[in-house]
């Protein structure tokens, strides 16, 4: 898949400012207009968002200083914690023939399902959307801060003996490390995993249609795929969901705070009186 780069990005922001801009000034705004403000205004803010996402990517971390033994650690870790081995989980579904399902729902998931189901969110629980909207842009704050960490996915460690399911199933991720969109030795934390769980837990908190559980699969689906193609650790997506967690209750304690503010200020004038 071929992603938007930062400059487009920029280019876009800067398109929907200008629209934004133009439909406030509309005196006798119709609900198409106010719909319209809204939307603008928020692709705005995601365009900014997403084109330091794409500028941040471009740091020049191509170098393994410590990833290979930080790998080995957590793989230390893990065993510690009696956590199914990810080799194991690749030997089963090479063994039942789901490898290029597997590998197929790795390469094409992740983006997708994020962008529908936070243009679902917006337009059928728009309420919530703000709540996770700022969990997702926190939790990719976190990534993009912990990559700094550099750790070795599990199909570099060579005992291990991962097949590259990319490769051999026709859905080269990736390339040669230091090339295409990612970061090969920032396996820690996992943002497959996490924007999963933005969707999968997003779904069950705003809709209360029988159907959110079947959105909710898209979770642990997406954390047996990362393991099992040797992408991730189980770890990386431990702290990928944790990070979510984390940046949604800073979220609504900052909510909070502003809401009692507000109230206060509200209610001084008429002690005063």
């Amino acid at each position: 898949m071929r992603w938007v780069t930062w400059d487009q990005a920029a280019v876009g922001a800067v398109v929907f400012l200008v629209a934004f801009l133009l439909l406030r000034r509309v005196r006798r705004p119709s609900r198409l207009v106010t719909f319209g403000v809204a939307l603008t205004g928020e692709l705005t803010l995601i365009s900014t968002l997403y084109s330091i996402w794409r500028i941040a990517h471009r740091l020049p971390f191509t170098h393994e200083s410590g990833a290979m033994d930080r790998a080995r650690w957590l793989l230390d870790v893990q065993e510690w914690m009696h956590l199914p081995s990810e080799i194991g989980l690749q030997h089963f579904v090479i063994h039942h023939h789901l490898a290029w399902i597997t590998n197929a729902y790795y390469a094409t998931m992740h983006v997708p399902s994020l962008i529908v189901f936070m243009i679902w969110l917006f337009v059928r629980h728009r309420d919530h959307y703000p709540h996770w909207r700022n969990g997702l842009a926190l939790l990719t704050l976190g990534c993009l801060i912990i990559r700094f960490i550099r750790v070795a996915p599990p199909r570099f460690i060579p005992e291990l003996h991962f097949v590259d399911l990319s490769v051999a199933n026709g859905f080269d991720v990736y390339g040669p490390v230091g090339t295409g969109v990612s970061d090969q030795f920032a396996a820690m934390p996992s943002i497959h995993v996490g924007w999963a769980a933005v969707v999968a837990l997003g779904a069950v908190a705003a809709s209360r249609s029988p159907w959110r559980w079947v959105v909710f699969m898209h979770l642990p689906i997406t954390l047996f795929v990362v393991a099992a193609t040797g992408h991730h650790w189980w770890l990386d997506g431990f702290v990928a969901i944790a990070l979510l967690v984390a940046g949604l209750w800073l979220d609504g304690a900052v909510r909070r705070r502003v809401a009692r503010r507000r109230q206060a200020a509200e209610l001084t004038p008429a002690a005063v009186g």
